[in-house]
């Protein structure tokens, strides 16, 4: 954030002429303990934390109309080799399903991501499935709080593809061979071709999100604010929190000075105000694979 200006990306090509992505969303986060929520009114209830730090940065903040917004549940399933191959490499394939009343709703979504705080190598890997179907790209600057210190942020640049479980037509879909047909930006890896990619640590992530408000930084640029808790399903283990907002970038062109002052501000100002809230020096992804054992060593 403190560059004032979307990262330079130097001009490069995949290797059928496509121009590398470039980033499109600046995404904030402040990983919480997930010990401090034990109900939906909890989650909501850290706007008021929000709140605090958006007045003493200046920023617009909100909530009206989102204490009846029903929180969204999903299911998040981490998918990788026995080892962690793809997440020692800064790889991340994730199944996410989302559930309304109970049932599952829509098609389940696969996440698959390249992660890594330089930004060129990032932008460089080219994720890019091989489907019959649509894809979305999302390649995100992510903020997050320093390791060892309040105060100020680390950033990561995730390069990110979606698209529905359903175009994955193979009869195998856990199979190496499919997962390399599909993902061929994992062939750079040179996995044994007859493996299998498993459940990372056998967790069912249950996720609960909810929106608390919209943030304003002036110069018509704004973000809806959420809090989520991640826990395992059946022993219901709180694993994480997270609070978020995601601003949306144009093409090559800089925030506004102001609004990233602001922008900087309200974050450090938050961790301040939430300093016995925070659980720093992970991420959500991390906190998973570390459930059984130390976590394996990550570009994260």
């Amino acid at each position: 954030m403190r560059a004032r200006r979307v990262p330079k990306i130097k001009d490069r090509v995949y290797h059928d002429g496509h121009p590398i992505h470039r980033l499109g969303y600046l995404q904030v986060k402040l990983i919480l303990r997930g010990s401090r929520f034990s109900s939906s009114q909890d989650l909501r209830n850290f706007s008021r934390f929000v709140g605090q730090a958006a007045r003493k940065a200046g920023v617009g903040f909100d909530s009206e109309g989102f204490d009846s917004a029903r929180p969204r549940i999903r299911e998040v399933l981490f998918l990788d080799t026995p080892d962690f191959l793809l997440y020692r490499n800064a790889f991340i394939l994730r199944r996410r399903f989302e559930y309304e009343d109970g049932f599952l709703v829509g098609d389940p979504e696969i996440v698959f991501k390249y992660r890594h705080p330089d930004v060129q190598k990032a932008a460089e890997v080219d994720v890019r499935p091989q489907l019959a179907g649509d894809y979305r790209v999302k390649f995100k600057a992510e903020a997050l709080p320093l390791k060892h210190r309040l105060g100020g942020f680390r950033m990561l640049f995730s390069h990110n593809i979606q698209f529905p479980l359903s175009a994955v037509r193979q009869v195998d879909r856990r199979s190496m061979a499919t997962v390399l047909e599909v993902l061929p930006a994992l062939r750079v890896l040179k996995p044994p071709g007859t493996g299998r990619i498993e459940l990372v640590n056998n967790a069912a992530v249950e996720e609960i999100l909810v929106a608390i408000g919209h943030l304003d930084f002036g110069k018509h640029v704004g973000a809806k604010a959420s809090v989520s808790l991640w826990r395992t399903r059946g022993d219901l283990q709180q694993l994480v929190g997270e609070f978020s907002f995601q601003i949306k970038l144009k093409q090559a062109v800089e925030l506004p000075d102001k609004v990233v002052r602001r922008c900087e501000k309200f974050f450090v100002e938050l961790q301040r105000g939430t300093s016995t809230w925070m659980a720093p020096g992970t991420t959500k992804t991390g906190t998973v694979y570390a459930l059984k054992a130390h976590a394996p060593r990550s570009h994260e």
